[in-house]
């Protein structure tokens, strides 16, 4: 039953009908309300370096008969990953759309065409595959990579800077046209077709620039789409941490469509240039502000009608296109195949009429198709194993869509509601939701023990004490099952620090070892994800002051050969143990680490404080009980671990410590100091701790009294060590 008055998004974000997102459960947004953070994905583009490149008057009219003398101009732009992630949350590869708040979006063909001033008009970019470098590389640019160099069918484009970079003046048409070739394979391979196995290209698209006048005739627009579109898809899976693409291409689309992450520029253009990413060349005014996934994906969640440009191109210069160019943009609205050799994807403008001026009318089903690997060996021609695919692109010109002047967006936006997912994140963290479930189900409880039973029917009878058992069952899992704790700051659930145990051992970056019980996860915004020893709540009984059960920020950190137990604010390089609440009723610690060698333990002591460390290197061997210096504390003990192997424990999770010095830092209340040869009746000693001053430990370096070697081994012996504050 929906609560009342509670946004439906935060119980179920859709989508209610599966039938368009049918792999929803894939989906990276799936595993955001989980709680599972991936971060901000890598970003693959490598343009940094295409400005060392030399070209002479004769490369640059080569490189603009093969198609590419607008892409050249584009200088690289500075990627926003944290923008590009959250975008790509919203990518749906089952349409090949973005699925905002306001309706679907994409970027489309006549984008590539306006922004990249690439042809999205021609042959379909596709040809033959190569396994090796070495044959394809020595025909078309007359020298092949060495091993360390080339990866298969791929090869470094670093290779292809340190040998084509600079052409000779007085070089041969052959060799100025190999340098060329070497220059587009670069310009592709780190621009619209990057990939994201680092700075290597695959060598499959040189036999297409053997003729640059052949090569001005694909559609390397439509191939940049069908690669980005590909690399959207994959990225959209929550398994995924990478992207590659033209992300150039995508970043500059949203900026024209989106009012989100715009960067503000220097000054206005006082004219457009073409291509339109040229629009945001310039740098940025004013200090940059620090962004991340969940800014823009809260943005992104919240986005309204008035923050979508949908003709962002209306108000540009026309003039400034190309004829080239402007000639073919209708078939910006052809609903077809996009084709990158063995890559192809749907171009559905249908589903985004909005952004061509049009009424959006509830589109036709999309059908479901499995995007095939088309792994091959070398020397393989793609053509023959693509055949629907390549007819569906020869028949594009047939295809174009039209809008519906009659068509009733309410009614759009009614099913598309339905059939999206609406948002990502959590309106309500999942840590607030815990929290308020846990107190409904304790005042579920509080009813349940106080519902009056005269006069109740057998089976109300039962019904009732059923409730109370579910209520009281659940309360205690609270309690007694397996808290993951952390010291991470700023979290919900670590913000009430005061007045709670902390244990904390020194971190040297050394990597942990393999028998660690727990491993460390990234925090999310909606859920803190802990990591540390794992405490069972039922061997620890911290009370907080209000006698609520809250979460312990308490971790541990194995390093080396020493253990340290300390409070947060304190930096103390061996063990101390420090009581931080007033009202802990017989709690006790013990070590319970392996393999001691050591047969020294010192005592870290205040220097105000000597003479208990003193009198307890006496009573050693008698002494198991000592009187708190709190407040509240009642009945506290030091429990010989191998009288009470049940004692309440928190256990170092280290095994095999040798040498491990132990060293229990003592803060007394001057006042409230006791003879620590009273009431003695066991074999261990004690440090007392007073939460209500403040840690005053000395130096590692300064000498302290330490205990006896025949002491030392008979408290070794005991397997541990259980102290209660």
């Amino acid at each position: 039953m929906e609560e009342i008055g509670m946004d439906p998004c935060a119980t179920n974000p859709g989508p209610i009908d599966p039938s368009v997102l049918y792999d929803q459960d894939k989906h990276v947004s799936s595993a955001v309300w989980d709680g599972q953070e991936r971060g901000a994905l890598r970003c693959h583009e490598h343009t940094s370096k295409l400005g060392e490149w030399r070209l002479t008057p004769k490369q640059i009219e080569l490189v603009e008969k093969a198609g590419f003398g607008y892409l050249r101009k584009i200088p690289a732009i500075s990627l926003d990953n944290p923008l590009i992630s959250a975008l790509v949350e919203r990518w749906r590869r089952e349409t090949n759309t973005f699925h905002f708040t306001v309706g679907e979006m994409t970027v489309t063909l006549q984008d590539v065409a306006l922004l990249l001033g690439l042809a999205i008009d021609g042959k379909p970019v596709i040809g033959i595959t190569y396994t090796t470098c070495g044959t394809v590389c020595q025909k078309y640019l007359g020298k092949a990579p060495d091993s360390s160099y080339a990866s298969g069918g791929m090869v470094k484009l670093s290779w292809l800077k340190e040998f084509f970079s600079q052409c000779p003046e007085d070089a041969s048409i052959e060799e100025i046209e190999r340098h060329t070739r070497a220059y587009l394979l670069y310009l592709v391979g780190s621009t619209i077709f990057s990939t994201t196995t680092g700075n290597k290209v695959p060598v499959m698209y040189l036999p297409l620039f053997e003729n640059f006048d052949d090569a001005g005739r694909y559609a390397w627009g439509a191939a940049a789409l069908a690669f980005l579109y590909r690399a959207l898809g994959n990225a959209s899976v929550k398994s995924q941490s990478t992207i590659c693409g033209c992300l150039t291409l995508l970043q500059c689309w949203s900026y024209y469509h989106l009012n989100i992450g715009r960067p503000k520029l220097n000054r206005d253009p006082i004219h457009d240039h073409f291509p339109f990413v040229l629009r945001w060349k310039g740098k940025q005014s004013g200090p940059t502000t620090n962004r991340d996934v969940v800014f823009y994906r809260k943005t992104l969640d919240s986005l309204e009608p008035c923050d979508v440009e949908w003709l962002p191109y209306k108000h540009m210069d026309s003039t400034v296109i190309p004829e080239e160019i402007r000639s073919t943009l209708v078939l910006g609205r052809s609903k077809t195949m996009l084709i990158c050799f063995d890559k192809a994807e749907r171009h559905l403008p249908n589903r985004v009429l909005r952004q061509y001026g049009m009424l959006q009318s509830i589109p036709e089903d999309v059908a479901q198709w499995v995007r095939k690997s088309r792994g091959v060996d070398g020397g393989v021609d793609l053509s023959g194993k693509m055949e629907s695919e390549l007819n569906e692109w020869a028949d594009r010109a047939h295809h174009i869509v039209e809008g519906d002047d009659d068509a009733d967006e309410n009614e759009y936006m009614a099913w598309y509601l339905r059939i999206t997912r609406k948002v990502v994140g959590r309106p309500i963290s999942l840590s607030s939701e815990f929290q308020r479930t846990i107190g409904g189900v304790r005042e579920i409880s509080y009813l349940a023990d106080n519902f009056p039973l005269k006069g109740l029917q057998p089976e109300q009878f039962d019904s009732i004490s059923r409730i109370r058992s579910i209520a009281q069952e659940c309360l205690r899992d609270q309690v007694g099952g397996q808290i993951v704790v952390s010291p991470i700051v700023g979290t919900e659930l670590g913000k009430r620090t005061r007045g709670k145990e902390r244990v904390r051992r020194k971190g040297t970056g050394k990597r942990k070892r393999s028998n660690d019980p727990m491993e460390g996860h990234g925090a999310s915004e909606d859920e803190s994800q802990y990591c540390g020893v794992i405490v069972e709540a039922d061997q620890l009984h911290l009370p907080h002051a209000d006698d609520e059960v809250d979460h312990l920020p308490l971790c541990t950190v194995v390093e080396g050969e020493t253990l340290r137990l300390c409070e947060t604010p304190g930096k103390v390089d061996d063990m101390q143990l420090h009581d931080a609440t007033d009202g802990i009723d017989a709690s006790q610690f013990c070590d319970a680490s392996n393999e001691v060698d050591s047969s020294n333990i010192p005592h870290a002591i205040s220097e105000s404080d000597l003479q208990t460390v003193k009198t307890a290197e006496e009573v050693i061997s008698q002494s198991s009980e000592l009187p708190n210096a709190t407040n509240d504390t009642k009945d506290s003990e030091i429990h010989n671990a191998t009288n009470k192997p049940n004692d309440t424990q928190v256990c170092n999770a280290t095994n095999g410590v040798n040498d491990s010095q132990t060293l229990v830092a003592t803060d007394v209340n001057e006042s409230l100091t006791h003879d620590a040869t009273d009431n003695v009746s066991g074999s261990q000693p004690s440090g007392v701790a007073d939460a209500s001053d403040q840690p005053m430990v000395k130096d590692e370096t300064e000498d302290v009294p330490q205990l006896s070697h025949e002491n030392t081994e008979d408290l070794l012996q005991q397997g541990g060590a259980s102290v209660v504050a």
